[in-house]
């Protein structure tokens, strides 16, 4: 069989693509995927080492863009179809998947126009505007949340959870024994300056706790620079890199990680088993990083601080509560990894291979 993935811009797209594009490579023999996405997302940046062949469409985003910006969107829809049912075309899939963010429109549209085979995955709790779109046209909707049901028709909507990529998975909840206290800290695949900027300052109060501490910080690129300088005068242990491929790595280092609380990260943490404080970027469509987050906090899976109330001194308090209080940590490790679903690629090529055969 022959499946596109389309969508992608940001991780929290692209990544459950990627892990449902190893799910379905793994069910037969000879099974062949290809990602349709744009040259802006990060799918350009992450699939051009050829693991999995990429197509370009010129779609633009729509949410958030000024009334300019969406004219230009849909002025280029027609062309990003017309390019997207070519690609189709020309590879002659049996299915096409759409798992967000501005390419997946196209797609799924070029694939209804084409009578082939359509779904959607939706992340989050609350749909986005593409899926939110794409559901009438849509054969079958999977979603990570029990909550998101009600956004989507009844009969063609299923819990499937948000899949997580392949050596996540395999490392799961194992973990390398450090002689230090390893905190793991990203924010999202582009990093997020206030995190960056917050960890540097709360540098200054964990000062008692440095030969204890270790850290592995993602900034992204801008802040790269100056956030390793900051912990080398502060004299901290720490491996800072602009953005991180092998995450199943990191993850086993970890004994707490902070970041944001997006549905692909939740996930993650979940699997992995990790305990972490989560800091909900505050301009997510639908707030739906708080959202994510609020849940775990009220399963005791986690800790969360506001964005607006992000400092230094609030970090470190949390940093601090965290290490002197490893039971906490326990609790927590516990509690999120009952809401896994390691299976969730698997469970949507199983429906995928069943509408195909229908």
């Amino acid at each position: 069989m022959k499946c596109v993935i389309a969508g992608g811009g940001t991780g929290g797209h692209l990544f459950p693509g990627m892990a449902i594009a190893e799910a379905f490579l793994e069910r037969e023999s000879g099974n062949e995927v290809l990602f349709i996405g744009t040259e802006r997302g990060i799918e350009a940046r992450v699939l051009a080492n050829g693991r999995f062949p990429l197509k370009m469409i010129h779609a633009m985003p729509l949410k958030g863009r000024s009334f300019t910006a969406k004219g230009k969107a849909f002025w280029v829809l027609p062309k990003s179809t017309r390019e997207a049912m070519n690609i189709l075309r020309a590879f002659r899939p049996q299915f096409v998947l759409g798992v967000g963010g501005y390419a997946s429109g196209p797609a799924v549209l070029a694939a209804a126009l084409l009578g082939i085979k359509r779904a959607i995955h939706e992340q989050n709790v609350i749909p986005g505007m593409t899926n939110r779109v794409l559901k009438r046209i849509s054969q079958k909707i999977f979603v990570s949340f029990e909550e998101t049901k009600q956004y989507f028709p009844e009969p063609k909507t299923v819990v499937t959870g948000n899949p997580i990529r392949k050596e996540i998975i395999l490392s799961g909840p194992s973990r390398e024994k450090r002689d230090r206290f390893t905190i793991l800290l990203f924010g999202g695949s582009a990093g997020a300056h206030r995190i960056n900027m917050a960890m540097v300052e709360a540098l200054d109060f964990l000062n008692d706790l440095r030969p204890l501490l270790s850290f592995i910080h993602q900034t992204g690129k801008e802040d790269w620079d100056l956030v390793s300088k900051l912990y080398q005068q502060k004299g901290f242990e720490a491996e800072v890199v602009p953005f991180i491929e092998e995450m199943a790595h990191y993850y086993r280092r970890a004994d707490l990680v902070i970041c944001r609380s997006g549905a692909s990260t939740v996930a993650e943490l979940a699997v992995c088993r990790k305990a972490s404080i989560l800091i909900p970027y505050p301009y997510a469509a639908h707030q739906h990083q708080l959202i994510n987050a609020q849940k775990l906090v009220d399963r005791g899976a986690a800790k969360m601080i506001a964005d607006d109330a992000l400092d230094g001194v609030t970090l470190s308090e949390a940093i601090r509560f965290l290490y002197h209080h490893p039971e906490e940590r326990v609790r927590m490790e516990e509690a999120i990894q009952q809401m896994a679903r390691p299976r969730a690629a698997e469970v949507i090529v199983d429906y995928c291979y069943a509408m195909v055969r229908q």
